[in-house]
């Protein structure tokens, strides 16, 4: 909702029929001086104003506009919103995103049907983001996990922050192979003291366990001890698919085709161990409701209050107001070559 405190301004709309019914009356009208030129029986001056005219009425409008805007600064608007401030905790999930280079295989299919096939990794991504827009209240962090792990950011609720750390994820930057057992032992450690009513990891993989001392399973039952669900997402097609990706250590670019024929098996196994699921996922719709179906089972109840915000937009319109006034002076000084 918008509120002026200061509507009043608004009288200097006033001034618009005032100035030209001054004009009407001959009162400000422009200076002119007339110019008396000899018959001199050539050809008669012509104005190809088209530009001109074009620039001369554009001008006007943008000064309209500049003044109207200056006129709704001095009003001073402010947008009232109310925001939910949480008073009790909500569900921790913390995705375990493989970042090996199979991800970067291009074999998922888009929302749109008939659309260009995107990257494994990408899509992991789009849905992630879309969950994140549609869930707050709830805690959300970041394991990424090749031939090592590295949580990237712990459950948080700063979405902000969270998705501009996911926007930094990069193909290959912490090795290139698939340690199951360690990602899933790293979001166990950093779940495992949280005091949230309702706490999952969701495993988002292409591959096998093949890199870690730690065995998946071993990481699945410490999950299961700490009361932690676990989702196994199995991500991609099975057969050869094209793959490119950029070396973020020697900025290489590697390209190609990957084998794709991972088991699914295993990951439905770490899934029942943990009291989870697994999902297939072949297209980023199977994605984007696997994670809705996740968000839905897990969801909690939290106890909340509104809370009033106001954001003042005062300097942003007189910002605004100025910089359509020099717009106008340049268009009348410099093409219209005008002495305003």
């Amino acid at each position: 909702m918008i509120v002026f405190e200061n509507p009043t301004a608004f009288l200097f709309f006033l001034v618009i029929p005032a100035y030209y019914v001054l004009r009407k009356l001959n009162i400000f009208t422009r200076i002119a001086f007339p110019l008396t030129i000899a018959d001199w029986k050539g050809r008669s001056f012509e104005w190809k104003g088209g530009f001109s005219k074009v620039s001369s009425v554009f001008s006007a409008f943008i000064l309209f506009l500049a003044f109207v805007v200056f006129v709704f600064a001095l009003a001073s608007p402010v947008i009232n919103h109310q925001e939910k401030i949480y008073t009790s905790k909500g569900t921790d999930v913390l995705f375990v995103l493989d970042s090996s280079p199979s991800m970067a295989s291009r074999d998922i299919a888009p929302q749109n049907d008939g659309g260009a096939s995107i990257t494994r990794i990408e899509a992991a991504k789009q849905s992630i983001r879309m969950l994140l827009s549609g869930d707050r209240g709830t805690a959300f962090g970041l394991v990424l996990m090749s031939n090592q792990a590295v949580a990237a950011v712990p459950p948080t609720l700063d979405y902000d922050y969270f998705l501009k750390k996911l926007d930094q994820v990069q193909i290959g930057e912490i090795g290139d192979g698939t340690a199951i057992g360690i990602g899933l032992s790293s979001a166990v450690y950093h779940l495992s003291n949280s005091t949230a009513p309702k706490k999952c990891i969701v495993l988002i993989t292409d591959g096998e366990n093949n890199a870690g001392v730690i065995h998946p399973e071993t990481a699945a039952m410490l999950a299961n001890e700490n009361n932690i669900t676990l989702y196994t997402f199995g991500i991609g097609t099975r057969g050869t698919v094209p793959m490119e990706y950029i070396d973020p250590n020697t900025e290489k670019i590697h390209s190609g085709t990957y084998d794709s024929k991972f088991d699914s098996l295993p990951l439905e196994k770490l899934a029942s161990i943990a009291q989870g699921r697994y999902f297939g996922i072949e297209s980023l719709a199977d994605l984007s409701e696997a994670l809705s179906e996740i968000s839905r089972k897990e969801g909690t109840v939290q106890s909340f209050y509104l809370r009033n915000v106001e954001t003042h937009c005062y300097t942003k319109l007189l910002l605004l107001s100025g910089l359509l006034f020099s717009l106008a002076w340049i268009v009348r000084r410099i093409f219209l070559m005008e002495i305003l």
